[in-house]
């Protein structure tokens, strides 16, 4: 096979939201990832293909996007086969909104799967509500000459699916909706578009709602995950929600190896978070999540939108391009949200722009105001957001097309002893379907099982089946994120960046010796310079030194080969 042959088709496998359904595609080594999204957009009929990306998982069992500006074959070069899992990337504040009914089915199967796995958490009564609203979608109205015994156990609903649950789930799908005769505040008599619309309503009002859980540690060696959804990025820490950073509070993120680094902009003081991540590679999938979120739902527009960590003296640093349309863009197309009456400046001059702020107003209707205020660029520093004037009007600063924000310098604090690293959560073996581990306590939610399910989803697997978990549910207590509780977690005083003499000096050195090599073999082996080999010390140091070395390294690679 010739690589430079145009006809050359390769195979790939798609997982949609229901593991028994699954697409095989072909594309050419010139396709990039839109097209193979569009394609299984199009297979499921839907035009609302925005909110939605396609998920792979990486030779060593990293989790990634897939990129749609790049090609498709060099982002998963290495995997054999090529799988792919269709996921809900970008999950709407309230999906209710949404124009397409298909689009609101498929936002419906992705949280069904992330209750069935654990990434949905919820009370026992509401989860009780969920799963008969479920019921109700697919087996419709209770029929007792049908629906008899246990049926509710036949159906995997829930990743702690009690006996309790279970009999309470048959409880609600047996009773009336509320308002109609007799009607007690079940689900019967709802149509199968009535219990669906149901069924998002009270999802997206969860804490976890739109979470995928990263396992970090803070700067104490905890064990916490991370989540990041519209409202911004989440902590939670075994069944408590410990952190919750809003967009409007985040002026900068980064990440420095495997530190990924919130910046926090209060109207007391400023902050810096620091979360490590497993490993590098894991701690890039963090930030780039986590600049997409922000992007998608607090720009106006895209307009070719880049953010750019700036890299150290030896390193290249990190750039991403956001590609594709954010929410408000979406809303207005849809008719959802009036037009703006002027364009964003810089937008019509059809050039890429860095994005270097925040844009001061939210994409969704259903969100507050946002007041974003600047921060310095700085090593590895991605600065969010387009680069829009408006934004900083407020606070009376001048900005022009390209300019770079200013304010004082932030430290980064991260007190307390090196943290260490996190050992692999999870296994890409295909096939394979993690068991709910016992090492917490009981009804405590943990997002440790939830990561390990969704984290070996590009397996090709049709049947999973798990043992029943413990009997109890309980719901995490959602503290708010406030600058006390900030400034009790980080009550260090800031640590200056520290200067790295390996990073800098070996380089260096190794840079000065191999020119030197160079050089040496370039004079004594050609032509150039004759006047200066004839002087007294080159000829002392070709007979003396370069000579014998250079038979002791002939006689030695001929007696290795």
């Amino acid at each position: 096979m010739f690589k430079n042959r145009g006809d050359i088709v390769y195979k790939c496998t798609v997982r949609l939201l229901e593991d028994t359904e699954i697409l095989e595609c072909e594309f050419h080594p010139s396709y990039k990832g839109k097209f193979l999204l569009e394609h299984v957009c199009q297979q499921l009929n839907l035009t609302e293909s925005d909110y939605f990306g396609l998920r792979y998982v990486d030779g060593n069992g990293q989790r990634h996007w897939l990129h749609l500006a790049k090609l498709i074959l060099k982002q998963v070069k290495d995997a054999t086969p090529i799988l792919f899992s269709f996921r809900v990337k970008f999950y709407p504040p309230n999906p209710l909104l949404l124009k397409e009914d298909a689009t609101r089915f498929q936002i419906y199967l992705q949280l069904k799967r992330d209750l069935l796995h654990g990434r949905l958490y919820c009370t026992s009564n509401e989860a009780a509500m969920l799963g008969a609203l479920i019921i109700q979608v697919e087996l419709g109205d209770y029929d007792p000459n049908i629906h008899v015994g246990n049926y509710v156990t036949e159906m995997k609903l829930l990743l702690r699916q009690t006996d309790v649950i279970e009999a309470r789930i048959q409880e609600i799908h047996r009773e009336p909706v509320e308002g109609t005769p007799g009607g007690t505040g079940g689900v019967r008599g709802m149509s199968a578009q009535e219990a669906e619309r149901s069924f998002l309503k009270i999802a997206c009002q969860l804490d976890t709602y739109g979470v995928d859980p990263h396992p970090v540690k803070d700067h104490r060696s905890n064990q916490l995950y991370l989540g990041i959804n519209h409202s911004g990025i989440l902590t939670f820490q075994g069944s408590r929600k410990t952190h919750h950073f809003k967009w409007n509070e985040v002026a900068k993120i980064n990440f420095e190896g495997r530190m990924f680094i919130v910046h926090l902009n209060y109207p007391e003081k400023k902050h810096t978070v620091g979360f490590k991540c497993p490993s590098g590679a894991a701690c890039r999938h963090v930030w780039c999540c986590a600049i997409e979120q922000m992007l998608f739902f607090t720009l106006p527009s895209a307009s070719d939108a880049c953010v750019y960590t700036g890299g150290g003296l030896f390193s290249w640093g990190t750039k991403f391009k956001y590609f594709g349309r954010t929410e408000r863009e979406i809303l207005e197309r849809d008719g959802l949200l009036p037009p703006r009456d002027h364009p964003e400046e810089g937008s019509s001059s059809g050039g890429k722009r860095k994005a270097n702020s925040v844009p001061a107003t939210p994409s969704t209707p259903m969100t507050s105001d946002f007041g974003y205020s600047s921060l310095p660029r700085s090593t590895h520093s991605a600065p969010l957001g387009d680069n829009i004037c408006g934004s900083l009007s407020a606070s009376g600063s001048a900005c022009n097309g390209g300019c770079l924000l200013s304010g004082p310098a932030v430290d980064i604090a991260l007190a307390g002893d090196p943290l260490r690293a996190l050992p692999e959560e999870h296994s890409a073996k295909r096939g394979t379907t993690p068991v709910p581990g016992g090492d917490h306590e009981p009804g405590e939610y943990n997002f440790r099982e939830s990561f390990e399910h969704s984290s070996s989803e590009s397996a090709l697997t049709t049947h999973t089946t798990e043992p029943r978990p413990p009997d109890d549910w309980s719901r995490p207590s959602s503290v708010e994120h406030t600058p006390h509780a900030l400034t009790t977690l980080h009550n260090m005083p800031p640590a200056p960046r520290r200067f790295n003499l390996l990073r800098t000096f070996v380089p260096s050195f190794l840079f000065v010796c191999l020119s030197l090599v160079l050089t040496t073999i370039l004079l004594f082996e050609t032509d150039v310079a004759p006047s200066l080999k004839k002087k007294q010390e080159m000829v002392t140091l070709q007979y003396h030194y370069y000579a014998p070395l250079k038979e002791y390294l002939k006689r030695k690679v001929v007696e290795l080969f």
